[in-house]
């Protein structure tokens, strides 16, 4: 293709001031319009996700060096999941723009769950309009009975579970499908096996993190600060996050905590007082629905400590 030639895309990879678009005719390197830095001061200007038209600058070569260019314009963001970002107290850092679906990872043993951190992930997700999925790996170290005994409240209240072992590959299949046709933004705590599982769905990200060694020292380069976003499917992309692991409830409301519930949502407006905050309060219709079981009491417990707790 010529210099000049208009192609469009999705940012991958951001380091420094470059980017790695993803094109239907391959990776294009590029870097950033400053009139986009300008216009976009209090978010991240560009991140992994974003939808971008870009204009090829210098093609790429026989000897393998990427095509470069240049970020013209990026796309309004359907959503994104973000944090505050260091030193500011007003200014977002996108972690992944334009993600369809939050897969929340956890062992069921080696480490152990934690069940409010749980809830802080489906927060996240349910404050940024994302989709959750939990996803519950190392299912071969489980006896029976393990995976319900803690993820049961989170079935309850309607969050699809998917089982895995990326040590012996099972449930992978059903992960894949619920990926399709998605973006989904993969964050867990360290040890859970989330990148055996990465790898398991994108080959092309095995290939990179194997031969992410240092010719001089022969260690692993620290690589894994930056989200990168990899196609594992048609219209399908993961992405690793791993900056989110321990990301606070920002950009949460707690006066609005209860719709973040979705068991919740069936009973708000039904309580005897409008402002009923699902506490002590009398005649309140959450708490009823607690009683006849519909909600399920660790949930209940979750929600009481975040309003009363905050972050």
């Amino acid at each position: 293709m010529p210099s000049g030639t208009e192609i469009t895309g999705v940012i991958v990879r951001g380091y420094g001031l470059y980017y790695d678009v993803t094109t239907p005719h391959g990776i294009l390197r590029c870097t950033l319009r400053g009139t986009i830095k300008r216009e976009r001061r209090k978010t991240t200007p560009a991140a992994p996700g974003d939808r971008v038209r870009t204009t090829l600058t210098t093609p790429g070569t026989p000897e393998g060096e990427p095509a470069e260019g240049v970020i013209e314009e990026i796309m309004p963001r359907t959503r994104s999941l973000s944090r505050l970002a260091r030193g500011t107290t007003d200014s977002e850092q996108v972690i992944v723009a334009n993600p369809d679906q939050l897969v929340a990872v956890f062992a069921v043993h080696e480490p152990e769950p934690h069940p409010r951190l749980v809830d802080r992930f489906l927060l996240i997700a349910e404050a940024r309009g994302l989709e959750a999925v939990i996803c519950v790996n190392k299912l071969d170290l489980a006896n029976k009975g393990d995976v319900e005994r803690t993820f049961a409240p989170f079935r309850m209240a309607g969050y699809p579970i998917v089982t895995t072992s990326a040590h012996d590959g099972s449930g992978l299949d059903a992960l894949r499908a619920t990926l399709q046709g998605k973006l989904s933004a993969f964050a867990g705590p360290s040890g859970v096996g989330k990148s055996s599982l990465l790898n398991a769905l994108s080959p092309e990200r095995a290939a990179e993190k194997t031969g992410e060694i240092s010719s001089a020292t022969g260690k692993g380069k620290h690589t894994t600060t930056w989200t990168t976003v990899f196609q594992i499917g048609p219209d399908t992309y993961v992405a690793d996050t791993p900056g989110i692991r321990a990301l606070q409830l920002w950009g949460v409301d707690f006066e609005e905590l209860d719709r973040l519930y979705p068991e919740f949502r069936p009973y708000l407006g039904a309580c005897h007082y409008d402002d009923c905050r699902h506490l002590n309060e009398p005649d309140c219709a959450v708490r009823a629905a607690l009683d006849e079981g519909v909600i399920h009491p660790d949930r209940y417990a979750s929600y009481c400590a975040f309003k009363v707790g905050g972050d």
